[in-house]
């Protein structure tokens, strides 16, 4: 059973089989070029630390335990340095990616040797920014994008491409995934099994709620269809919005919520841990996804609130954006 991080609604615990596990396990190898030794760098009751954990006891290897406390490249090197089997991989959060990558570009020639040193670094749980890839390969770095959740015993598409036996379709915008990793249910309830797990001509699918759509057998995925907001009569992605402000210099770990607004219903907000200039952000996003798309503040605070998935915490990045004091929107 997992629980999910309940980062935008009411977490659920997730009812998964061995044979899920083992599927997801199976198709990861397969993707990555075969088993090996892991570092276990993100929590184990979540589903990407706890594949972790079923990924080593089928490779029959010992995986590196990060433990718990604050994520310090430093010591996730000397971990790195560790492993010892032929194949050697970790899972990580784009933000554990960003720590290490700084650490690397200043100076910190360990984290960069680190990261050279594993043969696939997988990471997932939220978009990885465009830059921050490019600046980890840039420094030897071999990533592989995931999407999948717990519902699919975690990552089963890498990199746009489902892995193992995995089907992946879009449906009204919406894709849906079916293959043996799918999650049996939600335990204790059957109402909210039934609205996401469905069949159709003896096939189960699982409805993933996100945004997308798939073409020569690759995946897009756009956001979540419950993270879009009516602002000004127009329907605006903020995960589209997260991922234009974070390509952003100082805006790299940034979170976009919604706010409302007296007179245009809601609006986008940016919470960071960096100033930026307001009204060149706006005018970015505006050229880019319209001007209702455009932030009407930012909210500068000392840390991010993070799950102990290492997750943004949304629920509480906008109860910060409540908390601030409003400007007008771009006109």
């Amino acid at each position: 059973m997992i629980e999910t991080s309940g980062s935008t609604g009411v977490p659920k615990r997730v009812a998964l089989s061995v044979d899920a596990l083992l599927a997801s396990a199976a198709a990861s190898a397969g993707a990555m070029g075969g088993q090996g030794q892991w570092v276990l760098a993100l929590p184990a009751h979540y589903v990407a630390g706890a594949q972790v954990l079923v990924r080593s006891l089928a490779a029959g290897t010992e995986p590196v335990l990060y433990g718990e406390g604050h994520f310090d490249p430093l010591r996730f090197a000397a971990l790195a340095g560790e492993l010892t089997d032929d194949l050697r991989y970790t899972s990580l959060v784009p933000v554990q990616l960003a720590r290490l990558v700084d650490a690397a570009e200043g100076g910190a020639r360990e984290v960069g040797s680190a990261l050279r040193r594993f043969d696939g670094i997988l990471v997932g749980g939220q978009a990885l920014d465009r830059g921050l890839r490019e600046r980890a390969e840039m420094l030897g770095a071999r990533l592989l994008t995931t999407y999948g959740s717990s519902e699919t015993a975690g990552g089963c598409v890498y990199d746009g491409a489902p892995i193992g036996t995995t089907l992946v379709r879009e449906v009204d915008g919406l894709l849906e995934i079916s293959g043996p990793t799918l999650a049996e249910g939600y335990l204790g309830d059957p109402e909210r099994t039934s609205a996401a797990f469905h069949e159709e001509d003896g096939v189960r699918w699982y409805r993933t709620g996100d945004l997308g759509d798939v073409h020569d057998g690759r995946v897009t995925v756009r956001g979540r269809s419950d993270n879009v907001i009516i602002s000004g009569g127009e329907k605006v992605l903020l995960d589209s919005v997260e991922q234009l402000v974070r390509s952003r210099p100082g805006l790299g770990d940034a979170v976009v919520v919604a706010a409302d607004d007296p007179r245009w219903g809601q609006v986008p907000v940016v919470v960071a841990t960096a100033t930026a200039d307001l009204g060149g952000l706006r005018a970015l996003v505006a050229e880019q996804l319209g001007r209702a798309a455009a932030p009407a503040r930012i909210v500068t605070v000392a840390e991010l609130p993070h799950l102990s998935s290492g997750k943004p915490d949304r629920v509480a990045a906008a109860g910060l954006a409540r908390g601030d004091a409003r400007d007008e929107p771009l006109a």
